[in-house]
């Protein structure tokens, strides 16, 4: 299906790809994975053509038609569901061809050939993998542009979905997915019989829905059958017997060295030293295996606090007077409490973090907490609300205390990974995961009793999950959780707290009888949604 082939890509002078090759078999279901910053992206550019490779060839197989999420869809009045007819554009083009064609026989295949692509049902399938990113009937009708960057970066979704292309490129699909939209995708793509490229950083993801991994390292790709775990596993077992060739043969190299220094300048044993100089020289040294450089997180560690340290009594929390998203609050924040907030987007678990945070006051009730309790809030839009102009050194030295000691501004930023140089560079030229790392350290450098992450992985690469997933375990505070990532849910949290029905309670139940619940949700609303379809179309 797809056969990239010694293929070479440089970019602002840097190597990205050099001679990488690999084959890719139709109905084949792939992870593309590797650090951040290694080309993944930049690959499926090259294999869409946008990019020209500088050496090497790219080919799929006759008749392959490539489907990727659109970066250009309409900000217009055009309503979402036809958005997405329009994206099938062999569809469109023969419905405006029956409006005007005369000619008897080729009004004949137009018929036939719109029977044969399913033109007749493509509303209904349409409107069913819509329900399926969260959108209702209400909202499938609405014009595109009254959406967010991130809602409509779903309807993109939806459209590459829609068009059924034999060899389907997602790039961080479920990155502007909640929950409940993800377990969806996360299902659609299970039963997905083409072929799949998905680069995710989602552990679970890889887990459910790949056949084979494509790792991406060193400048090549390296195909490995089975899910992620499964490649950790046969990566691991291949290092170590790397690692095992590499000391034997430098205790060889050592051995040989010690030969040449001590017998070098003896005449007689001159043309043997020459000898080993030579093997040494010509010797096959394996890399060593050295583990990527992961910069483990470190959060301050917070006095102690009584618990509660936080109580909700009866509160209403919205952002106009009279029109509350969230209603009958009654909640209780203990100083051990791991807790992460169920819900589907557009529910109110930003607006809870925010009330928790203190950035949003109730509207009615009350809240109860120590006039000493700190809390520590992260939210992934506060990115944006970065200068680009300063470097992490400034940004820190403007929120600490004023007078704060440079060295002390330092070993916080050293703390989430911020060596010198690093800590002098603007933060307009820090990586996506770069600035999540920065916000971690401007949320936490008072050590926080109480930290609300909201979406804290979007940014951040299968190693950095883990050092984060590891750092959150040895914190010593509170943590309240909103992350479609399962496995940092899984690893982190104790309780959960669904946001439903404009009010938030405990679930008493585990996150797995959670997707159970939210796949039956979405059948049901599926089968509503196709009852009406018939109903329509009958009417």
């Amino acid at each position: 299906m797809l056969f990239i082939n010694n293929l070479t890509f440089r970019i602002a002078g840097r190597t990205l790809l050099e001679n990488a090759s690999i084959s890719i078999n139709a109905g084949q279901r792939v992870g593309l994975v590797g650090p951040n910053g290694t080309g993944k992206s930049t690959l499926f550019k090259l294999v869409s053509g946008e990019y020209q490779a500088d050496a090497g060839d790219i080919s799929m197989i006759r008749g392959a038609s490539l489907g990727m999420v659109r970066q250009d869809l309409p900000e217009d009045d055009t309503p979402v569901i036809d958005v997405l007819l329009a994206s099938d554009t062999e569809r469109a083009k023969l419905f405006a061809e029956a409006e005007t064609c005369e000619d008897p026989d080729r009004i004949g295949y137009i018929y036939t050939r719109l029977e044969e692509i399913g033109a007749y049902d493509a509303p209904a399938r349409a409107a069913t993998i819509l329900a399926g990113l969260g959108f209702n009937e209400e909202a499938q009708n609405r014009a595109i542009s009254d959406f967010s960057g991130g809602w409509r970066m779903r309807v993109a979704l939806a459209a590459v979905l829609f068009c059924q292309p034999n060899l389907l490129l997602l790039d961080e699909p479920t990155n502007h997915l909640d929950f409940e939209a993800m377990v969806w995708l996360e299902n659609y793509l299970m039963k997905f019989t083409e072929t799949l490229v998905i680069i995710s950083h989602d552990r679970d993801i890889l887990n459910k829905t790949v056949t084979h991994i494509a790792h991406l390292e060193n400048k090549k790709l390296t195909l490995y059958t089975g899910n992620y775990d499964e490649f950790e596993r046969k990566r691991a077992e291949k290092l170590l017997g790397q690692q095992a060739l590499h000391e034997k043969q430098m205790a060889q190299k050592a051995h040989m060295q010690k030969f040449i220094d001590r017998f070098g300048a003896t005449a007689s044993k001159a043309r043997q030293a020459q000898s080993r100089l030579k093997a040494i020289q010509k010797m096959d040294i394996v890399d060593a295996v050295m583990a990527d450089r992961v910069t483990a997180f470190e959060f301050p560690e917070p006095e102690e606090q009584k618990s509660p340290m936080l109580v909700l009594e009866h509160v209403e929390a919205g952002y106009e007077t009279g029109k509350p998203v969230l209603r009958k609050l009654d909640l209780r924040i203990d100083a051990d409490d791991r807790i992460a907030l169920l819900g589907a987007n557009g529910n109110g678990k930003s607006t809870l973090v925010k009330l928790l945070s203190g950035r949003l006051p109730p509207l009615a009730g009350q809240i109860h907490k120590s006039s000493k309790l700190r809390v520590g809030y992260f939210a992934q839009f506060q990115t944006d609300e970065l200068d680009v102009l300063l470097t992490p050194y400034e940004v820190m030295r403007d929120a600490m205390p004023k007078g704060t000691a440079e060295s002390k501004i330092r070993a916080a930023l050293s703390k989430f990974g911020f060596d010198k140089h690093k800590a002098d560079t603007v933060v307009g030229d820090l990586s996506g995961g770069e600035k999540a790392r920065l916000l971690f350290c401007l949320m936490s450098f008072d050590a926080p009793h109480i930290m609300l992450l909201d979406e804290p992985t979007n940014h951040l690469d299968m190693d950095a999950r883990e050092a984060l997933t590891q750092a959150l375990n040895n914190y010593k505070g509170a943590v309240i959780l909103v992350s479609h990532d399962p496995h940092l849910v899984d690893s982190v949290v104790d309780r959960l707290w669904l946001v439903a029905d404009g009010t938030c309670k405990p679930y008493n139940d585990d996150l797995e009888a959670y997707r159970k619940l939210v796949v039956s949700q979405r059948r049901k609303e599926r089968e509503e949604t196709k009852k009406e379809a018939k109903k329509k179309k009958a009417g």
